[in-house]
């Protein structure tokens, strides 16, 4: 029987998982899958040592208080995988949690692949040679990603992403509105400040302040928030009794695809959202704002090697959507780029044929290239 050990953090790294998992299942029905996953990749048949959630922290500052118990995990799994060893190993995004794993298991003679590559060519580029130290395999979602790891010299497939499979070319606006119980003729603006606390707390407040001024000039816009948990719902709903209150906000329990869908223009937080809405051909303004540690860290020692942060711009190689970081991330400015978007709305063609075409290009079955991959790496495999 083949055993594969595989790490998964976040719900997009247990998507991801489970498309694997199952494209893996396709080939080898017999396949045992043990490792960390949540809830999608445990249905797909994977054996869950620990809950992904566990590793579901970001930021330089933020992960400090969750260390301890981190690094706890990770030396259980590297006893465990090291006296059981798998055939080969996964770990899929969380980079500072699975490269040091990867490497350990690497030189006890496990294979390791490495799903979904860190922005080592964004920032903390050095990061490149603890990859090739860590992983026989690389498998990046992007072009771009795949153009860096050859120039390192550090053995790469570009697989494409798995969203780009599951979203179709051209999105049905109104179907999502009639899902979601959005009225069919209003003009729709999606606000998604993040997933977790922490990008809540700080872009919730602008994004807010953005809707209330674009109210005043715009009478007609509807402004509709999915959120990811009852916790994120009363922080938000409280939030806007305090900055606008008198703004009517249709908040919406997850479904943040099917909100985007519905929408206009979306502003939202820098991320998979970004992607997702490339993806959904929605016109979009870009935030993001760090921890002031992380900020400072980062700017202190110029670890940002790109001028544009959005995967919307990178992989179009060029500013193509607006992106207000950290101190530019104010009401105002957020304000003033919507309002830019809703005044040429007309005029956005240019803009979605470029996501389309990015669409195409990222369209590659990524869950089955990825297992093909991965299965090429198995010992006695003769690809």
């Amino acid at each position: 029987m083949v055993r594969i050990g595989i790490v998964a953090g976040e719900a997009s790294g247990d998507l991801l998982g489970a498309g694997l998992i199952l494209a893996i299942r396709q080939q080898i029905p017999d396949v045992e899958f043990t490792g960390i996953a949540g809830p999608e990749m445990i249905k797909a048949g994977c054996k869950a040592l620990y809950p992904s959630e566990k590793l579901s922290v970001m930021g330089l500052s933020e992960v400090l208080g969750h260390l301890g118990e981190i690094l706890k995990i990770r030396k259980h799994l590297r006893h465990y995988f090291s006296s059981n060893p798998p055939d080969i190993f996964i770990g899929i995004d969380a980079p500072d949690f699975n490269l040091g794993l990867e490497r350990k298991l690497k030189e006890a003679g496990i294979k390791t692949v490495h799903y979904v590559s860190p922005s080592v060519w964004a920032w903390r580029q050095k990061r490149v040679k603890k990859i090739s130290r860590s992983v026989d395999l690389m498998l990046t979602l992007f072009p771009f990603e795949e153009a860096f790891y050859l120039e390192h010299e550090v053995n790469v497939r570009f697989v494409g992403h798995p969203l780009a499979d599951m979203i179709p070319m051209e999105p049905d606006q109104q179907a999502a509105r009639k899902k979601l119980g959005l009225p069919v003729n209003e003009k729709v603006v999606a606000l998604l400040p993040g997933s977790r606390m922490g990008e809540v707390q700080r872009l919730a407040g602008p994004m807010l302040g953005a809707a209330k001024i674009l109210k005043q000039d715009n009478p007609q816009l509807l402004f509709v928030v999915p959120v990811a948990s009852n916790n994120i719902r009363e922080y938000f709903y409280q939030l806007q009794q305090e900055i606008a209150p008198e703004i009517p906000v249709t908040i919406i329990d997850g479904c943040s695809r099917e909100v985007m869908a519905a929408s206009e223009i979306v502003l939202l937080a820098s991320g998979t959202a970004a992607m997702e809405a490339m993806l959904l051909k929605r016109p979009m303004v870009v935030a993001y704002k760090v921890s002031s540690l992380t900020y400072w860290i980062l700017k202190t020692f110029n670890m940002l090697k790109v001028s544009e942060y959005s995967l919307p711009n990178l992989l179009a190689g060029k500013p193509l959507v607006k992106e207000c970081m950290q101190h530019e991330a104010t009401p105002e400015k957020l304000a003033s780029a919507t309002q830019e978007l809703l005044d040429k709305e007309d005029n956005n063609e240019s803009l979605i044929n470029v996501f389309a075409n990015i669409h195409i290009k990222l369209a590659k079955n990524a869950s089955e290239q990825a297992a093909d991959a991965v299965i090429s790496m198995l010992p006695g495999s003769n690809a």
